[in-house]
């Protein structure tokens, strides 16, 4: 009983004080589905593309408010050596510069992140391209994360 005083106490105090839960729909969330995302035509392009409209909870039939473009930018680095000097992992990093444009032309919005994972080098060739590839969507997927947290924050202090 005492813990659902205090539970009403907090909420009657949060509601006084403007508060709007962040995913919540009058909060930032509920215009993240309205972003239609726009990004480069390869492979790791359309994994980044596919993380971020999921990430985003992107809405087809609603008219989107924003357009997001994105670049991409991966290096991949030979990590650890045998015997006979082949890489045993491999170290790929990935750059994303998005920028965040409204649709009815006001201000512009723009960041960069950055994500860095690894995967082991094999010796097959399917393998080795497997191991890859599941780098690369690894990659994307945390790269749409803190693309999504970046344009939050960027929304939110609007």
């Amino acid at each position: 009983m005492r813990m659902l005083a205090l539970t009403i106490v907090a909420l009657v105090g949060l509601s006084g004080c403007g508060f709007t839960p962040i995913y919540g729909d009058t909060g930032i969330g509920s215009s993240l589905s309205r972003i239609a995302v726009t990004t480069q035509d390869d492979r790791l392009g359309y994994r980044v593309r596919e993380q971020l409209e999921d990430a985003l909870g992107r809405d087809g039939d609603q008219t989107p408010l924003w357009r997001l473009s994105t670049t991409l930018d991966q290096s991949r680095r030979p990590l650890g050596r045998r015997i006979d000097d082949t890489a045993t992992r491999y170290e790929l990093t990935v750059r994303g510069t998005w920028t965040l444009t409204p649709t009815d032309g006001g201000p512009v919005l723009s960041g960069v992140e950055t994500v860095t994972t690894t995967y082991a080098a094999a010796d097959q060739p399917f393998a080795a391209i497997a191991a890859q590839q599941d780098g690369e969507d690894r990659a994307a997927a945390e790269l749409a994360r803190l693309i999504r947290l970046g344009l939050m924050r960027a929304l939110s202090d609007r």
